[in-house]
Order: C-alpha cells, then structure tokens, then sequence
C-alpha cells in the first residue's frame, strides 16, 4: 500500500519568525528529525533538527513561549541533582533568530545542594527539504554530510551553506553534527553553551529577500483600555507582523508582509495589500513598500501558464517553482491566479493617499493604476455580463482564485459544489470600490478618465444589484457568487462581509446583509464562520467551510463601520479579542469557532503569525474609534460606537501623513484628539 503523506499539523508548534528565516519546533524546545520541525530560510529547510541532551537524557520540558522572532522553553534535568520531587537542575533554552540564522543558547543552573558533573549534548541534523515537500508531508528526507573545521561545521543545501559555530566539542557521527560540553557545577553555578547557526546563499532565486522589520515606525503604537486584554494584544500582533516584514529585492528600502509562516512565507498578493491596509491608521511605509514591490511585477503580457494578463496583479512570487512531487498544484515562481488582488491593489493605493501617502509617491504609481483599471475593465471580464470571473485552464493552478481558494469553498446551499467559472460577490464589490477610489483620486490630481471610472463603478453596482440577491425563508441575502451557469451559489457565506463598505450597497442593502452576517448561523462568539451551520458541507474546522478567520471577521467589522453599524462592529471586534486572547495573544490564520469549554479550537494546520490575522489589530482600533482619514482634503472622521466596545479607550502612535497623534474615547463616548496640527478638520459624528 502506497504511504500517505499527511499535510503536518502546526497549531502545538512553537513558530518563531524574523523575515526570511523561521523555526518551528515542538513545545518542549526540541527541533525533531522526521517531523516539520526545523529551521527555514528562503523556503529552504536549513537544519532538521537540533536536539538537546542533558546526562544522556532529553530534559523533562515544564515550558515555553515562544514571540515573534524569540523563543524560551525551561526543563528539568530530573536525573541530576538532588533526590525527590523538586528539579534542582534545570535546563533554559533561548532562541533568536538573527538575520539568516539563528543562535540557540542551553543554559544549565544548578540549584542542588552539592556538585553536579554531567555534559551537555547537541545533535544538529539537515536535509534541505523544500517547503512545499514538507508542507505535503514528505518531511522524512535522509540527513546531509557535515564536514568539521576548526570550532564549528558546515553542510551544504541546493540553495544554502550552512555553518554552525560553538565552543563546545565537534563531532560527526553518522548524518549528524554532535556538540559536547561537559560540565561541573557547585551549588548556583551555570554553564552557557551557544550554537550559531549562519547561512549564505549559494545561488540567487526570483525573490531573494531578507527581513525588513527596522523599515516601518510603529514603535510609538501604544493602546490603553478599560479592557486590559485588548492593549495586549495589539502590542504582540504588531510585534509578529513587524517580523514577517520583507524587504523587496528589487528594491531593498520597501517592504512588504509576508502572508505567513510557515507556508507562505513570501510575497503575496491579496494577502500583503489587506495587512498592509488594516495597518493604514499606523503610517504609510508598508502600504508604499507593498504597492511598489507589487507594481514592479504587476502583469505585462498573456500567459496562460502563470495566469498572467497585462495589468494584472500578482498571486504570489516564490523563491522557487512550487509544488511537491505526485501533487497537482505546480506553480511557477511568479504566479497571478487572482481575481481579486488588482482590485484590491487599487483600494491600497486610494487608502493609502487619503492616508497621507506623499503625492509625489502616489503619482509615480499612476501608470500601474491606469494598467490595474484597463485589466478590471478588460481581460478580468472574460464575458460579456461585465463580471470579473476566473477558471484554472492549466490544471496545475488554483481551481479558486478568491481569498477563499480551496477546492471546495465554493458551495450551493444543499452543499453542491459550483462549477467554474466563478464570479465572487467580494471582487465585484471590491472593484466598485476601486473604480469609484480611483475616481477620486484621478479628479483630485487633475488628471483625466475620473468620469469614466465612476460610471464603472455604478455600473458594476448594478449588476451586484441585479445578479446576486437571492432569497431564504429569513429574508434576502448575498450569494457568495455566481457560477459558470450564471446560477447564485447560494451558500450561506461570509463573503457578504466583504462587500459592506465598498460602496456597493444602498442603505437598505447594507441593512439585510449587516443582520444575516451577524445571525447565529454565521456569527459565532469568536468570530464570523466563512459559512453558516444551515449550508450543506458545513465542517467547524474546514479550510474554508465554517470555520473563523480572523481576517475576514476584522474585514466585516471594518465594512459595518463603515456602514455606520458601530454597535455591531463593535460586537465583531470583541470576539476577535475574545478569541486573540484564547490563542496567547497570536491569531493563528484560521480556526474553529466550535468552543472547548467556552475557548475556540485551533486549525491544526494553520499559519501562525500570519500577516492579516496580525494586522487585524488595525481593524480592531479603526471600528472602536470609528476613524476615516483624509490628507488631502484636511479632514479626520471619528465615528466611535454609541457603546463602546471595549470601556475607555486611549491610542498613541496613530499617524496623520508623517504626524504623530492619538485619538481617546472615554466611557461615555466623548472623543479627544491630540497632536494634529490646526489646519485639519477633525469631525466627530454619532
């Protein structure tokens, strides 16, 4: 019987992350052998295994943490020291990643009462194994040869030299690097043994680059609340999403978030425009580094084998070609199979600008729109209802190409699966929004098309209008699409979320869908269900067939707001704090909303950090404060909930242009703004 690989499980993983390189290894500290654990760098499995010995035995593990780009686990060497039930010599462990590597320091405290004499042992192991082999489960892959010189060892991968440094004693032994300190400690003594681990490249990939996290100002983001959970919070998130931040090779001054470790650890589309747009209210730097390294690859030519069109918007780019070995989806490095990132690179542009990106910036970004705007009212509109749409023509592509884009995500209410092509709710409405955004922005640089895209816009208004409304025994309701029928799939879904704040909803349309995305089928205490209990083929925990993402909740929360829905908004916000806090302050990309004695359950295959599940904080400050910026025309809106979502609320660090100020919502909702200059507007509405 052939062996089934099964896709490994991530969610009782200890992840750290700093750019490039991530490590993920068990609770207890350890990095084992034949298992996803190891050390990353550029997709790239640099070390299998780093496995600590006290005594000739592992260290009983008590615990650990593990933050953005550190990680601390204490055990207890059991069998040294004194007798009974106290540990008196314990083990800490501390790991941090550095650039292109990582140093892992085993410190042994003795607290026994006389000498203690062992040694400390350390087996290091690599492969080299690709992300995507063992992202499929291929994760048994034979150890590679070390070769000894001097105080250390080094090993070659396909695309990396690995040197490991130590002061301990360097062996080989079979496939694995051995390092041995002995040790003898009197009563308090300590012994430090370091391991650094270092890699250089050894051939360049289509996206060589490194991490980026001293590039954004967010230092100054502090957040105070009657709720002690919630300035908690932003403060880890912003510190995991400040480490998935990439520096653009192409041009190594912008950067960009990397969707998530460890799987997609990259450039993607959809993924890094949306943190980067949630994150607005803390500066610009991110939206401008995300738009420009996006633009540099934005679609200039037809290839049916990358999906790419001219003015399109890329998927992903990769270091490499990806695809694991006997599996379907092979892509090339650079891939466009979206159908909703050019529109939604437009949204970040127009954001952005009312933001207070400089114009000087904007304006050499306006080629790229006007490519953007031609392939939204072009090749994305593959026929003639003037909706965009997409199919997989390849076969080694993805079979959907909206942010919910597993196979089988796409349902009919009795659980059917739709056939392609595919027309989403959320990129119609996000292209109304586009257009209308660009409109704007055209007019306001004096710069022609602004009543063309405009009329677009309405236009594709319409036809939301018109094709998607279907109807249940609870009233009207957006479907998720429309399939290659040009039938509703009239899943109950949470794409509908997407759509509110875009534009593309009259008052009373905003209404029908604000109270159906917050029914019981679809909001659970933790979150929105990417579809409701009452569709065929729900699953609390499949990929996308009920389950909670925290960035689509945050995506709702923001379109409720904006739709002047605060009260709900802030009801959505509270239960993605409620489940951040469940999850140690570290959203995971998606989970179970199916509670465990009033907790949520995790995904067990999910990223975590992942970049829009981190910059979700954003959306959590922007519905609580109710905030809509705009530079240009000198005005701030603060439109905070008539019931407060989270007490008294104070937040420093927000950023006008390159102006530093802070919003406070007191208990009774009475709002002071501090540190704008004179010149701005602030509008402060109910």
């Amino acid at each position: 019987m052939p062996t089934r690989h099964r896709q490994p499980w991530l969610h009782d993983l200890a992840i750290t992350v700093r750019g490039n390189v991530t490590a993920l290894s068990g609770e207890d500290g350890q990095l084992r052998p034949g298992t996803a654990h190891g050390l990353y760098v550029d997709d790239e499995r640099v070390l299998s295994g780093l496995l600590v010995a006290v005594g000739g035995e592992e260290p009983s593990p008590v615990g650990g943490e593990a933050r953005a780009g550190r990680a601390q686990f204490l055990s207890s060497a059991r069998d040294l020291g004194d007798p009974g039930a106290d540990p008196t010599v314990e083990v800490r462990r501390s790991r941090e990643l550095v650039d292109a590597g990582m140093v892992e320091t085993v410190r042994v405290v003795s607290r026994a009462a006389t000498t203690v004499r062992s040694t400390v042992r350390v087996e290091v192991t690599a492969d080299g194994a690709d992300m995507a082999t063992v992202k499929a489960g291929q994760v048994d892959q034979p150890p590679l040869e070390w070769s000894v010189d001097g105080e250390g060892a080094r090993v070659e991968t396909p695309r990396h030299g690995i040197t490991v440094r130590s002061q301990a004693t360097v062996r080989v032994d079979g496939g694995a690097l051995v390092l041995e300190q002995p040790f003898e400690l009197s009563p308090g003594g300590s012994l430090d043994l370091a391991v650094t681990v270092a890699t250089t490249r050894r051939s360049t990939s289509a996206l060589d680059a490194d991490a980026g996290l001293d590039v954004v100002a967010w230092d100054e983001v502090v957040v105070e609340a009657d709720d002690p959970r919630l300035g908690p919070l932003v403060a880890e998130s912003m510190a995991d999403l400040r480490h998935l931040l990439l520096r653009d090779p192409l041009d190594p001054d912008d950067v960009f978030a990397a969707a998530g470790t460890p799987w997609y650890l990259t450039l993607f589309g959809r993924d890094s425009i949306w943190a980067a747009r949630l994150t607005l209210p803390f500066g610009t730097e991110l939206a401008a580094g995300t738009l420009r390294s996006l633009a540099r690859r934005q679609g200039t030519k037809n290839d049916a084998d990358s999906a790419e069109q001219p003015g399109k918007i890329a998927h992903e780019v990769r270091r490499t070609a990806y695809g694991a070995a006997g599996h379907a989806l092979q892509l090339p490095p650079l891939y466009y199979g979206t159908v909703d990132a050019t529109a939604l690179w437009v949204c970040l542009l127009v954001d952005a600008w009312r933001w207070g990106l400089p114009e000087d910036e904007v304006r050499s970004l306006l080629p790229n729109l006007q490519a953007a705007l031609d392939w939204l009212t072009g090749p994305g509109r593959p026929d003639t209802d003037g909706l965009l749409k997409y199919i997989d023509t390849t076969g080694h592509g993805l079979a959907n190409q909206g942010w919910k884009d597993s196979g089988d995500s796409m349902r009919m209410r009795d659980g059917s699966v739709a056939d392609a092509p595919i027309a989403l709710v959320e990129a119609q409405a996000y292209a109304v929004e586009a257009l209308a955004g660009a409109a704007d922005l055209l007019g306001a640089l004096g710069v022609d098309g602004a009543d063309r895209w405009s009329a677009e816009a309405q236009q594709v208004a319409t036809r939301v209008r018109d094709g998607f409304w279907v109807e249940d025994a609870e009233g009207r309701y957006l479907a998720m699409a429309l399939d290659g029928h040009g039938a509703p799939v009239d899943g109950v879904g949470s794409n509908m979320g997407h759509v509110l704040g875009t534009g593309a909803l009259t008052p009373e349309e905003a209404v029908l869908v604000s109270e159906r995305l917050t029914s019981p089928a679809l909001l659970d205490p933790f979150g929105v269900r990417t579809m409701s209990t009452d569709t065929g083929g729900f699953n609390p925990i499949g990929y996308h067939t009920g389950s909670i993402w925290t960035h689509d909740t945050a995506i709702a929360a923001v379109g409720l707001s904006r739709e002047g829905f605060g009260d709900l908004a802030g009801m959505l916000a509270r239960s993605l704090v409620a489940s951040g806090t469940a999850f140690d302050r570290r959203w995971p990309e998606l989970y179970s909303g199916s509670p465990l004695i009033e907790s949520p359950a995790p995904y067990p295959a999910s990223c975590r950090p992942q970049a829009w599940s981190a910059a979700s904080v954003g959306a959590l400050v922007t519905t609580a404060l109710g905030l809509r910026a705009d530079v240009p025309g000198g005005e701030l809106v603060v439109r905070p909930p008539a019931t407060p979502p989270f007490g008294s609320l104070r937040v420093k660090g927000l950023r006008w242009a390159d102006v530093t100020f802070s919003v406070t919502v007191d208990r009774d909702g009475e709002v002071h703004v501090e540190g704008l200059p004179d010149s701005v507007s602030v509008v402060v509405t109910a």
